[in-house]
Protein backbone atom coordinates (compact mmCIF):
# COMPACT_ATOMS: atom_id res chain seq x y z
CA UNK A 1 0.00 0.00 0.00
CA UNK A 2 2.96 2.13 -0.23
CA UNK A 3 2.51 2.75 -3.98
CA UNK A 4 -0.07 4.43 -6.23
CA UNK A 5 -2.74 1.79 -6.75
CA UNK A 6 -5.34 3.80 -9.01
CA UNK A 7 -4.89 6.38 -11.77
CA UNK A 8 -5.43 10.12 -11.04
CA UNK A 9 -6.33 13.00 -13.66
CA UNK A 10 -7.40 16.33 -12.89
CA UNK A 11 -10.83 17.42 -13.01
CA UNK A 12 -11.79 18.39 -16.79
CA UNK A 13 -14.81 20.39 -15.67
CA UNK A 14 -12.40 23.07 -13.54
CA UNK A 15 -11.72 25.23 -15.69
CA UNK A 16 -15.76 25.70 -16.44
CA UNK A 17 -16.54 26.18 -13.44
CA UNK A 18 -14.00 28.91 -12.93
CA UNK A 19 -15.22 30.67 -16.34
CA UNK A 20 -18.72 30.53 -14.73
CA UNK A 21 -17.59 32.04 -11.63
CA UNK A 22 -16.01 34.78 -12.61
CA UNK A 23 -19.34 35.62 -14.55
CA UNK A 24 -21.22 35.90 -11.66
CA UNK A 25 -19.12 37.74 -10.00
CA UNK A 26 -18.79 40.49 -13.08
CA UNK A 27 -22.80 40.09 -13.25
CA UNK A 28 -22.95 41.42 -9.94
CA UNK A 29 -20.47 44.38 -10.62
CA UNK A 30 -22.89 45.79 -13.78
CA UNK A 31 -24.28 49.55 -12.76
CA UNK A 32 -27.80 47.93 -14.57
CA UNK A 33 -28.06 45.27 -11.86
CA UNK A 34 -30.37 45.56 -9.11
CA UNK A 35 -28.35 43.74 -6.29
CA UNK A 36 -30.07 42.08 -3.91
CA UNK A 37 -28.47 39.88 -0.76
CA UNK A 38 -30.18 36.72 0.40
CA UNK A 39 -31.12 33.35 -1.10
CA UNK A 40 -34.06 31.01 -1.81
CA UNK A 41 -33.74 27.03 -1.46
CA UNK A 42 -35.32 25.34 -4.27
CA UNK A 43 -35.62 27.10 -7.51
CA UNK A 44 -34.41 30.76 -8.55
CA UNK A 45 -37.30 33.19 -8.93
CA UNK A 46 -34.95 35.81 -8.76
CA UNK A 47 -33.75 35.17 -12.78
CA UNK A 48 -37.36 35.79 -13.59
CA UNK A 49 -36.27 39.40 -13.02
CA UNK A 50 -33.94 39.69 -15.94
CA UNK A 51 -32.44 43.09 -14.19
CA UNK A 52 -32.15 41.28 -10.83
CA UNK A 53 -28.97 39.31 -9.24
CA UNK A 54 -28.46 37.92 -6.15
CA UNK A 55 -25.86 37.50 -3.92
CA UNK A 56 -26.04 35.09 -0.88
CA UNK A 57 -23.31 35.84 2.27
CA UNK A 58 -22.49 31.74 2.41
CA UNK A 59 -20.41 31.69 -1.07
CA UNK A 60 -18.97 35.04 -1.27
CA UNK A 61 -18.17 35.48 2.77
CA UNK A 62 -15.86 31.69 2.38
CA UNK A 63 -14.25 32.97 -0.52
CA UNK A 64 -13.01 36.26 1.41
CA UNK A 65 -11.70 33.57 4.01
CA UNK A 66 -10.52 30.95 1.37
CA UNK A 67 -8.71 33.64 -0.96
CA UNK A 68 -7.29 36.07 1.96
CA UNK A 69 -6.85 35.45 5.76
CA UNK A 70 -5.75 39.41 6.67
CA UNK A 71 -8.32 40.99 4.32
CA UNK A 72 -10.62 38.65 6.40
CA UNK A 73 -9.54 39.13 9.68
CA UNK A 74 -9.91 43.22 8.43
CA UNK A 75 -13.76 42.52 7.97
CA UNK A 76 -14.58 40.63 11.23
CA UNK A 77 -12.45 43.50 13.11
CA UNK A 78 -14.82 46.40 11.18
CA UNK A 79 -17.52 44.15 11.76
CA UNK A 80 -16.89 43.78 15.77
CA UNK A 81 -16.12 47.80 16.28
CA UNK A 82 -19.44 48.55 14.95
CA UNK A 83 -20.94 46.34 17.63
CA UNK A 84 -21.28 42.57 16.08
CA UNK A 85 -20.43 39.86 18.85
CA UNK A 86 -17.56 37.44 17.70
CA UNK A 87 -20.54 34.70 17.89
CA UNK A 88 -21.82 35.77 15.01
CA UNK A 89 -21.45 33.79 11.62
CA UNK A 90 -17.91 34.05 10.20
CA UNK A 91 -19.49 34.64 6.66
CA UNK A 92 -21.50 37.13 8.11
CA UNK A 93 -18.85 39.23 9.57
CA UNK A 94 -16.30 38.68 6.41
CA UNK A 95 -19.37 40.39 3.99
CA UNK A 96 -20.39 43.16 6.37
CA UNK A 97 -16.75 44.13 6.94
CA UNK A 98 -16.04 44.41 3.20
CA UNK A 99 -19.55 46.62 2.84
CA UNK A 100 -18.33 48.65 6.26
CA UNK A 101 -14.69 49.33 4.30
CA UNK A 102 -16.30 49.81 1.04
CA UNK A 103 -14.35 47.06 -1.06
CA UNK A 104 -14.23 43.58 -1.69
CA UNK A 105 -10.87 41.48 -1.36
CA UNK A 106 -9.84 42.18 -5.11
CA UNK A 107 -10.16 45.92 -4.21
CA UNK A 108 -13.34 46.47 -6.64
CA UNK A 109 -15.87 48.71 -4.52
CA UNK A 110 -18.32 47.19 -2.58
CA UNK A 111 -21.19 46.09 -4.87
CA UNK A 112 -24.25 47.89 -3.50
CA UNK A 113 -27.67 46.15 -1.92
CA UNK A 114 -30.91 47.73 -3.04
CA UNK A 115 -32.70 44.85 -1.45
CA UNK A 116 -32.45 41.72 0.84
CA UNK A 117 -34.03 38.06 1.49
CA UNK A 118 -32.52 36.39 4.05
CA UNK A 119 -31.55 33.19 3.79
CA UNK A 120 -34.47 31.07 5.20
CA UNK A 121 -32.73 28.69 7.24
CA UNK A 122 -32.04 26.88 10.67
CA UNK A 123 -29.19 28.68 11.35
CA UNK A 124 -29.79 30.88 14.09
CA UNK A 125 -27.81 34.07 12.77
CA UNK A 126 -29.79 33.72 9.24
CA UNK A 127 -32.42 36.90 9.89
CA UNK A 128 -29.48 38.76 11.49
CA UNK A 129 -28.33 39.52 7.79
CA UNK A 130 -31.27 41.26 6.40
CA UNK A 131 -31.07 43.70 9.64
CA UNK A 132 -27.12 45.01 9.09
CA UNK A 133 -27.82 45.63 5.62
CA UNK A 134 -30.97 47.45 6.10
CA UNK A 135 -29.43 49.16 8.82
CA UNK A 136 -26.32 50.01 6.95
CA UNK A 137 -28.70 51.71 4.05
CA UNK A 138 -32.52 52.39 4.01
CA UNK A 139 -33.55 49.36 1.41
CA UNK A 140 -36.10 46.89 1.40
CA UNK A 141 -36.30 44.08 3.37
CA UNK A 142 -38.34 40.86 2.85
CA UNK A 143 -38.62 37.89 5.04
CA UNK A 144 -39.54 34.09 4.49
CA UNK A 145 -40.41 32.30 7.42
CA UNK A 146 -38.90 28.99 8.34
CA UNK A 147 -41.87 26.47 8.71
CA UNK A 148 -41.01 23.77 10.79
CA UNK A 149 -42.32 21.56 13.48
CA UNK A 150 -41.63 18.52 15.69
CA UNK A 151 -42.78 15.35 15.85
CA UNK A 152 -45.17 12.81 13.43
CA UNK A 153 -45.50 13.64 10.52
CA UNK A 154 -48.68 16.28 10.17
CA UNK A 155 -50.01 16.13 6.73
CA UNK A 156 -52.69 18.99 7.18
CA UNK A 157 -50.08 20.77 8.99
CA UNK A 158 -47.82 20.93 6.26
CA UNK A 159 -50.40 21.59 3.67
CA UNK A 160 -50.95 25.12 5.68
CA UNK A 161 -47.28 25.71 6.26
CA UNK A 162 -46.48 25.54 2.81
CA UNK A 163 -49.83 28.03 1.60
CA UNK A 164 -47.67 30.71 4.14
CA UNK A 165 -44.00 29.90 2.18
CA UNK A 166 -45.81 30.33 -0.98
CA UNK A 167 -47.62 33.48 0.16
CA UNK A 168 -44.31 34.79 1.53
CA UNK A 169 -43.01 34.04 -1.78
CA UNK A 170 -45.74 35.65 -3.83
CA UNK A 171 -45.79 38.72 -1.53
CA UNK A 172 -42.22 39.18 -1.96
CA UNK A 173 -42.45 38.99 -5.86
CA UNK A 174 -44.93 41.57 -5.95
CA UNK A 175 -43.29 43.78 -4.17
CA UNK A 176 -40.69 43.55 -6.32
CA UNK A 177 -42.37 43.95 -9.21
CA UNK A 178 -44.18 47.35 -7.18
CA UNK A 179 -41.03 49.02 -5.88
CA UNK A 180 -38.63 48.16 -8.39
CA UNK A 181 -40.66 48.71 -11.80
CA UNK A 182 -39.61 45.06 -12.67
CA UNK A 183 -42.29 42.59 -14.69
CA UNK A 184 -41.57 39.01 -13.46
CA UNK A 185 -41.30 36.76 -16.09
CA UNK A 186 -43.64 33.73 -15.36
CA UNK A 187 -42.96 31.38 -18.45
CA UNK A 188 -39.18 31.44 -17.53
CA UNK A 189 -40.26 30.54 -13.84
CA UNK A 190 -41.97 27.38 -15.11
CA UNK A 191 -38.62 26.37 -17.62
CA UNK A 192 -36.41 26.98 -15.11
CA UNK A 193 -38.44 24.58 -12.93
CA UNK A 194 -38.69 22.18 -15.24
CA UNK A 195 -34.43 22.56 -16.09
CA UNK A 196 -34.27 21.92 -11.95
CA UNK A 197 -34.99 18.57 -12.51
CA UNK A 198 -32.19 17.55 -14.97
CA UNK A 199 -29.88 19.85 -12.38
CA UNK A 200 -31.32 17.84 -9.57
CA UNK A 201 -30.73 14.52 -11.01
CA UNK A 202 -27.26 15.16 -12.31
CA UNK A 203 -26.26 16.24 -8.52
CA UNK A 204 -27.82 13.42 -7.68
CA UNK A 205 -26.06 10.75 -10.00
CA UNK A 206 -22.76 12.36 -9.00
CA UNK A 207 -23.09 11.78 -5.15
CA UNK A 208 -23.81 8.29 -6.17
CA UNK A 209 -20.96 7.69 -7.95
CA UNK A 210 -18.94 9.23 -4.81
CA UNK A 211 -20.53 6.92 -2.64
CA UNK A 212 -20.73 3.69 -4.63
CA UNK A 213 -17.90 3.69 -6.44
CA UNK A 214 -14.38 2.16 -5.00
CA UNK A 215 -11.63 4.49 -5.58
CA UNK A 216 -14.08 7.28 -5.55
CA UNK A 217 -13.83 9.38 -8.83
CA UNK A 218 -13.76 12.81 -7.17
CA UNK A 219 -13.44 13.99 -3.14
CA UNK A 220 -15.42 16.60 -1.70
CA UNK A 221 -12.40 18.70 -1.35
CA UNK A 222 -13.00 19.21 -5.53
CA UNK A 223 -16.60 19.37 -4.71
CA UNK A 224 -16.35 21.99 -2.75
CA UNK A 225 -14.90 24.37 -5.45
CA UNK A 226 -17.96 24.21 -7.46
CA UNK A 227 -20.68 22.87 -6.03
CA UNK A 228 -22.74 26.48 -4.88
CA UNK A 229 -22.67 26.83 -8.84
CA UNK A 230 -26.39 27.33 -9.78
CA UNK A 231 -27.38 26.55 -5.77
CA UNK A 232 -25.84 29.23 -3.73
CA UNK A 233 -23.97 30.70 -6.87
CA UNK A 234 -26.87 31.69 -8.93
CA UNK A 235 -25.65 31.86 -12.59
CA UNK A 236 -27.64 31.50 -16.07
CA UNK A 237 -29.97 28.42 -15.95
CA UNK A 238 -29.04 27.41 -19.05
CA UNK A 239 -25.44 27.53 -18.61
CA UNK A 240 -25.74 25.93 -15.04
CA UNK A 241 -27.30 23.04 -16.43
CA UNK A 242 -25.03 22.15 -19.56
CA UNK A 243 -22.18 22.41 -16.56
CA UNK A 244 -23.76 20.40 -14.39
CA UNK A 245 -24.37 18.06 -17.27
CA UNK A 246 -20.81 17.84 -17.98
CA UNK A 247 -19.81 17.67 -14.87
CA UNK A 248 -21.85 14.16 -14.45
CA UNK A 249 -20.69 12.77 -18.01
CA UNK A 250 -16.96 13.25 -16.59
CA UNK A 251 -17.58 11.92 -13.17
CA UNK A 252 -19.24 9.08 -14.71
CA UNK A 253 -16.19 8.00 -16.91
CA UNK A 254 -14.17 8.26 -14.41
CA UNK A 255 -15.65 6.05 -12.52
CA UNK A 256 -16.28 3.63 -15.28
CA UNK A 257 -12.00 3.90 -15.39
CA UNK A 258 -11.04 3.57 -12.23
CA UNK A 259 -9.75 7.09 -12.42
CA UNK A 260 -9.33 8.35 -8.65
CA UNK A 261 -9.77 11.39 -6.75
CA UNK A 262 -6.89 9.85 -4.62
CA UNK A 263 -4.96 6.75 -5.89
CA UNK A 264 -3.97 5.42 -2.70
CA UNK A 265 -7.59 5.42 -1.14
CA UNK A 266 -7.49 3.13 1.96
CA UNK A 267 -9.84 5.15 4.18
CA UNK A 268 -13.04 5.93 3.64
CA UNK A 269 -14.66 9.34 5.79
CA UNK A 270 -17.41 11.75 6.01
CA UNK A 271 -18.43 15.20 7.47
CA UNK A 272 -21.07 17.18 8.29
CA UNK A 273 -20.08 20.80 7.71
CA UNK A 274 -17.94 22.69 4.88
CA UNK A 275 -14.64 22.71 6.78
CA UNK A 276 -12.47 25.92 7.47
CA UNK A 277 -12.11 27.29 4.43
CA UNK A 278 -8.27 28.82 5.42
CA UNK A 279 -7.12 25.36 6.53
CA UNK A 280 -8.05 23.32 3.30
CA UNK A 281 -4.61 21.49 3.77
CA UNK A 282 -6.36 18.85 6.08
CA UNK A 283 -7.50 17.04 3.23
CA UNK A 284 -4.45 16.76 1.78
CA UNK A 285 -2.61 15.79 4.96
CA UNK A 286 -5.74 13.33 5.44
CA UNK A 287 -4.39 11.84 2.31
CA UNK A 288 -0.85 11.23 3.38
CA UNK A 289 -2.67 8.19 5.15
CA UNK A 290 -4.85 7.60 2.59
CA UNK A 291 -8.01 8.73 3.32
CA UNK A 292 -10.24 10.69 1.47
CA UNK A 293 -13.53 12.40 2.45
CA UNK A 294 -16.46 11.62 0.46
CA UNK A 295 -19.25 14.46 1.11
CA UNK A 296 -21.07 15.79 3.85
CA UNK A 297 -24.74 17.49 4.24
CA UNK A 298 -23.48 20.61 2.06
CA UNK A 299 -22.20 18.83 -1.24
CA UNK A 300 -24.41 16.42 -1.16
CA UNK A 301 -27.56 17.55 0.61
CA UNK A 302 -27.37 20.25 -2.11
CA UNK A 303 -27.56 17.56 -4.82
CA UNK A 304 -31.20 15.97 -3.61
CA UNK A 305 -29.07 12.89 -2.32
CA UNK A 306 -31.16 9.86 -2.87
CA UNK A 307 -30.41 8.28 0.70
CA UNK A 308 -32.58 10.54 2.07
CA UNK A 309 -36.25 10.54 1.54
CA UNK A 310 -37.75 13.23 -0.22
CA UNK A 311 -41.75 14.36 -0.63
CA UNK A 312 -41.85 16.36 -3.78
CA UNK A 313 -45.34 17.34 -6.45
CA UNK A 314 -44.88 14.67 -9.67
CA UNK A 315 -42.91 15.82 -12.17
CA UNK A 316 -45.64 16.11 -14.77
CA UNK A 317 -47.78 18.29 -12.28
CA UNK A 318 -49.33 21.15 -14.72
CA UNK A 319 -48.05 24.89 -13.52
CA UNK A 320 -50.39 27.04 -15.28
CA UNK A 321 -50.02 30.24 -13.26
CA UNK A 322 -47.65 32.41 -10.81
CA UNK A 323 -49.23 30.49 -7.71
CA UNK A 324 -48.60 26.94 -9.10
CA UNK A 325 -45.03 27.34 -10.18
CA UNK A 326 -44.49 28.96 -6.14
CA UNK A 327 -46.28 26.13 -4.56
CA UNK A 328 -44.20 23.53 -6.84
CA UNK A 329 -40.84 25.03 -6.13
CA UNK A 330 -41.09 24.94 -2.31
CA UNK A 331 -42.60 21.22 -2.40
CA UNK A 332 -45.43 20.17 -0.35
CA UNK A 333 -42.64 19.04 2.19
CA UNK A 334 -42.64 22.61 4.40
CA UNK A 335 -41.05 21.35 7.26
CA UNK A 336 -37.71 22.93 6.87
CA UNK A 337 -35.14 22.61 7.24
CA UNK A 338 -34.12 20.40 4.18
CA UNK A 339 -32.17 17.83 3.29
CA UNK A 340 -29.86 16.61 6.15
CA UNK A 341 -31.30 18.56 8.70
CA UNK A 342 -34.75 17.78 7.75
CA UNK A 343 -33.34 14.51 8.82
CA UNK A 344 -31.92 15.56 11.78
CA UNK A 345 -34.36 16.88 13.53
CA UNK A 346 -37.72 14.93 11.97
CA UNK A 347 -36.11 11.09 11.56
CA UNK A 348 -33.96 10.64 14.28
CA UNK A 349 -34.50 9.23 17.01
CA UNK A 350 -37.27 7.75 17.74
CA UNK A 351 -39.04 8.43 14.48
CA UNK A 352 -36.15 7.23 12.39
CA UNK A 353 -32.66 6.16 11.61
CA UNK A 354 -30.09 9.15 11.89
CA UNK A 355 -29.00 10.81 8.83
CA UNK A 356 -25.39 10.52 9.35
CA UNK A 357 -25.46 6.71 9.68
CA UNK A 358 -27.54 6.64 6.42
CA UNK A 359 -24.81 8.83 4.96
CA UNK A 360 -21.79 6.48 6.35
CA UNK A 361 -23.05 3.62 5.37
CA UNK A 362 -24.31 5.05 1.74
CA UNK A 363 -20.67 6.39 1.34
CA UNK A 364 -19.01 2.95 2.33
CA UNK A 365 -17.24 5.27 5.13
CA UNK A 366 -15.30 3.69 8.19
CA UNK A 367 -15.40 7.14 10.29
CA UNK A 368 -17.03 10.47 10.40
CA UNK A 369 -15.02 13.96 11.35
CA UNK A 370 -17.16 16.03 12.97
CA UNK A 371 -16.85 20.10 13.69
CA UNK A 372 -17.79 21.65 16.17
CA UNK A 373 -18.27 25.45 15.55
CA UNK A 374 -18.80 28.19 17.93
CA UNK A 375 -20.46 30.76 15.59
CA UNK A 376 -23.90 29.72 14.27
CA UNK A 377 -25.40 27.23 17.23
CA UNK A 378 -27.99 26.05 14.62
CA UNK A 379 -25.17 24.25 12.59
CA UNK A 380 -23.91 22.28 15.70
CA UNK A 381 -27.08 21.19 17.37
CA UNK A 382 -27.46 17.82 18.01
CA UNK A 383 -23.53 16.84 16.42
CA UNK A 384 -22.74 14.99 19.92
CA UNK A 385 -25.76 13.09 19.78
CA UNK A 386 -24.81 11.90 16.07
CA UNK A 387 -21.89 11.12 17.44
CA UNK A 388 -22.54 8.98 20.12
CA UNK A 389 -25.27 7.10 17.11
CA UNK A 390 -22.71 6.73 14.67
CA UNK A 391 -19.79 5.07 17.18
CA UNK A 392 -23.06 2.77 18.29
CA UNK A 393 -23.33 1.66 15.02
CA UNK A 394 -19.73 0.98 14.72
CA UNK A 395 -17.99 4.12 12.84
CA UNK A 396 -15.14 6.26 14.23
CA UNK A 397 -15.79 9.68 15.00
CA UNK A 398 -13.59 12.46 15.73
CA UNK A 399 -14.74 16.07 16.94
CA UNK A 400 -12.34 19.37 16.15
CA UNK A 401 -13.62 22.89 17.29
CA UNK A 402 -13.49 26.34 15.78
CA UNK A 403 -15.02 29.49 15.03
CA UNK A 404 -16.93 28.77 12.09
CA UNK A 405 -15.89 28.09 8.45
CA UNK A 406 -15.61 31.22 7.85
CA UNK A 407 -13.89 32.77 10.75
CA UNK A 408 -10.28 31.19 11.42
CA UNK A 409 -10.13 33.08 14.80
CA UNK A 410 -10.47 29.91 17.39
CA UNK A 411 -9.40 27.15 15.21
CA UNK A 412 -5.68 25.62 16.62
CA UNK A 413 -4.01 24.38 13.71
CA UNK A 414 -1.16 22.43 15.22
CA UNK A 415 -3.70 20.76 17.47
CA UNK A 416 -6.29 20.30 14.48
CA UNK A 417 -3.28 18.03 12.55
CA UNK A 418 -2.60 16.73 15.84
CA UNK A 419 -6.04 15.39 16.49
CA UNK A 420 -5.76 13.52 12.94
CA UNK A 421 -2.78 11.96 13.31
CA UNK A 422 -4.16 10.57 16.64
CA UNK A 423 -7.38 9.31 14.56
CA UNK A 424 -5.74 7.41 12.23
CA UNK A 425 -3.12 5.77 14.07
CA UNK A 426 -5.99 4.93 16.79
CA UNK A 427 -7.83 3.07 13.34
CA UNK A 428 -4.08 1.51 13.00
CA UNK A 429 -3.18 3.68 10.43
CA UNK A 430 0.18 4.88 9.34
CA UNK A 431 1.54 7.54 6.60
CA UNK A 432 1.76 6.02 3.64
CA UNK A 433 5.95 6.81 2.04
CA UNK A 434 5.40 9.05 -0.98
Amino acid sequence: MKEQVWETRPLECWAKAKELRAEWQANIAKDDKIVGQGNTYFVDWQEAFPAIRIVEDNPAGSMIQAKSSPFARKCRLASEIRGWGREICGYHGNIWGSQFLGYDENGAPFARRHFVVPFPCVCDSHAKRGQQVRDFEPVPQWMSDQCMYLGPRDEDREEAMNEHKAYCTLRQINDIERVFGQKFDDEKMVEMIHSGHVERECRSEISRLMAQTVPAPISVKDMYSFYTLGFLTRIDPQKNLDFWKLVRDEIKWRAENHIAALGTERFRWIEAHPPSWHFLKYYRYMEQYGAVCLGSQYTSGSGDYKGIERVTYPEDTPLLTREDAIRYSDTPNAREPVGFKQDEYMNRPPYGEDVLIKFARYNQANGALLALWRCGVGCTLTRKEQAMRLREAGFSVLHYEGSQPGDRTDLDEKRFLNQLDNWMESQGMQKLES
